[in-house]
């Protein structure tokens, strides 16, 4: 009876997943929360954001609310921000360096236990964890938030990780090469960007350089034989949304 309450969205050898972005609006954002909102969605396989994980591993909140900050960027951008709001995002900018900083030490030391635990978890309620998208990956990132991000990825059970394509050519060398490292594949997103030979020089670098292919920004950004692309690089796309 039990394998009937679980989740199933492989269909007909096809196997139809969600990234747990798409309940960011959602109050609670704790991996069991997660869970159920997965499981609540009849999607059995996922690929899942950082902050789930990372936070059900023990890492320290965030001291400076996400929302209110990035509406203060914005106002900013617009120059429509306060003399007083100025001085609050200074503050907040602070807050995040600090904070950025606690975070790249934490996880260089911390254990992967909690995340074979929480992939435990998820595989019993029915949920594969296919893909694995910290901040962990970036330009500012050290080479040891890299390495914990490949290797939570495979404690979790993933394939590989995915993070937006960062147009730098000496980046996804190195991404690469660490991915080899780990035997973790990493997969490039796109937007608007995104052209039929975005990812041959990343292609081209290493075997373990990967495609995450936002399909609907795809389309939108005027490329109009998707499926031919998808036939051209179906074995380096290890992922793809179909509407982001």
């Amino acid at each position: 009876l039990e394998i009937y309450k679980k989740p199933n969205s492989l269909i007909k050898g096809v196997q139809i997943g969600a990234i747990t972005y798409s309940f960011r609006s959602m109050q609670d954002q704790s991996a069991e929360a997660t869970l159920k909102y997965v499981v609540d969605s009849g999607i059995s396989a996922i690929e899942l954001m950082g902050d789930p994980a990372e936070t059900f591993a023990g890492r320290i909140k965030n001291p400076v609310d996400g929302r209110a900050y990035y509406t203060l960027r914005e106002a900013s951008k617009k120059g429509t921000i306060s003399d007083d709001q100025i001085k609050e995002l200074a503050d907040m900018d602070a807050q995040r360096d600090s904070y950025k900083k606690e975070v790249a030490f934490w996880r260089a030391g911390v254990s992967m236990d909690k995340f074979e635990q929480l992939r435990k978890m998820y595989q019993d309620a029915g949920v594969s964890i296919y893909a694995f998208k910290p901040s962990a990956f970036g330009k500012d990132n050290t080479d040891a938030e890299i390495n914990w991000g490949m290797r939570a990825a495979k404690a979790l059970g993933a394939s590989h990780v995915t993070l937006e394509h960062p147009g730098d050519d000496a980046w996804t060398q190195k991404l690469g090469d660490m991915g080899e490292k780990h035997g973790i594949y990493v997969a490039y997103h796109g937007h608007l960007q995104q052209t039929p030979t975005l990812w041959d020089t990343a292609l081209a670098q290493s075997k373990f350089n990967a495609i995450n292919l936002d399909l609907g920004h795809f389309v939108a950004a005027g490329n109009t034989a998707p499926l031919e692309f998808i036939k051209a690089k179906h074995d380096r796309i290890k992922s793809m949304h179909t509407k982001d």
